[in-house]
């Protein structure tokens, strides 16, 4: 009885620890005016003629336990009835911090072993925003910190294979919401 007691004590002091620092972990994106996408940031297609360049993505405070990273770029309000996965980049490592500007695009190389899964346009890159006409959206940029070192995946899995399994290995998250309109 008392080492069950001791179990449970334990796995509160535990849980509690986890709650606490994830608190402490936060999303930053030195590319965001105002809350806002800059036009460096839409898409090129859709009728938008931004400059379709990844922002750039830091994060601190993930738990100590942290063995990789997923990041996403997802519209809920997109008018599919599903949303729309603009990025998602997977396994990346738990030494990185940061996503630089462009590198959705490859203007520069992932960390390494990181992988860019395909977006909802059906390619494994970052896709601008470009909500229709006279409307404005918001895209929620999510860091996720997992307890695996990587997911197991296959090359064309979707935006909510990726979240099934991100949630299902997330240690803690962090999110900041830009919005973009036109």
């Amino acid at each position: 009885m008392i080492k069950a007691t001791l179990s449970l004590a334990t796995g509160a002091v535990l849980i509690s620890l986890n709650a606490a620092l994830a608190a402490d972990f936060t999303v930053t994106s030195a590319d965001a005016a105002d809350g806002a996408f800059t036009d460096k940031n839409y898409a090129d297609s859709f009728g938008c003629t931004g400059g379709n360049l990844s922002p750039q993505i830091a994060w601190s405070g993930a738990p100590v336990a942290t063995k990789s990273f997923v990041v996403t770029i997802y519209d809920p309000e997109a008018p599919t009835g599903s949303g729309w996965w603009h990025w998602v980049v997977t396994n990346i490592p738990a030494t990185a911090n940061e996503l630089p500007a462009g590198i959705g695009a490859g203007a520069q190389t992932l960390p390494t072993g990181a992988v860019q899964m395909n977006s909802d346009a059906g390619i494994p890159a970052y896709g601008g925003p470009c909500p229709p006409v006279g409307e404005t959206h918001h895209y929620v940029i999510t860091v996720t910190a997992l307890g695996v070192e990587k997911l197991e995946l296959p090359p064309n899995a979707s935006g909510a294979l990726v979240g099934y399994m991100t949630t299902a290995n997330a240690l803690a998250k962090a999110t900041l919401t830009l919005t973009a309109g036109r």
